[in-house]
């Protein structure tokens, strides 16, 4: 039976890392309600787990989490791939349309339509990758994790984590040379 010291524990090792979870859950499922439905799982999870937190690393055991619930629940709903999907939400949608990269205002027509193309062909070449090297290209550039943090999180050894990295960033800078070729 859970307690409010449960309760307690849940809300300051789960729910500060939140923002964090649902953007590696977007990124892994491709899709904003899909995300939702992941972290909410993921949450449960957590809350029924809480006892098993070893004080470690939160950040780390939050995000593990959330990434082995994105992946049991893209088995259960999309068995035979992982679909990418450009949706976006208003927030997100509105910043694209409206600032450039380092936050300023964006001036022109033309501006606009190069940033929506460069974002739009970012996501595609993202959606390409295996799940394995998207992942920590979402956890290291996105969410800007380390790299001890991503192999915790990943189950895998640093190593591999810095050469699935750089293979990653290979195949992005060549699927999106192919795009402007």
């Amino acid at each position: 039976m859970q307690t409010g010291d449960d309760r307690a524990l849940f809300n300051e090792v789960f729910m500060p890392h939140q923002a964090e979870a649902y953007r590696l859950a977007r990124w892994l499922t491709g899709s904003s309600s899909d995300a939702d439905d992941v972290v909410q799982d993921a949450a449960l999870r957590a809350f029924r787990g809480i006892r098993s937190f070893g004080a470690v690393n939160a950040r780390a055991w939050s995000l593990t989490i959330v990434r082995n619930t994105a992946y049991s629940w893209l088995m259960k709903n999309r068995p035979k791939s992982v679909v990418f999907t450009d949706e976006l939400n208003p927030a997100d949608q509105q910043r694209l349309e409206h600032e450039s990269a380092d936050g300023t205002k964006i001036q022109t027509p033309e501006d606009i339509v190069l940033l929506k193309t460069e974002a739009g062909n970012l996501q595609r070449a993202l959606a390409q990758l295996p799940a394995t090297f998207r992942e920590v290209i979402v956890l290291r550039e996105i969410n800007q994790m380390n790299y001890r943090d991503i192999a915790e999180i990943t189950g895998t050894p640093i190593g591999t984590v810095m050469s699935r990295l750089s293979r990653a960033r290979q195949l992005l800078i060549e699927l999106l040379g192919e795009r402007t070729s």
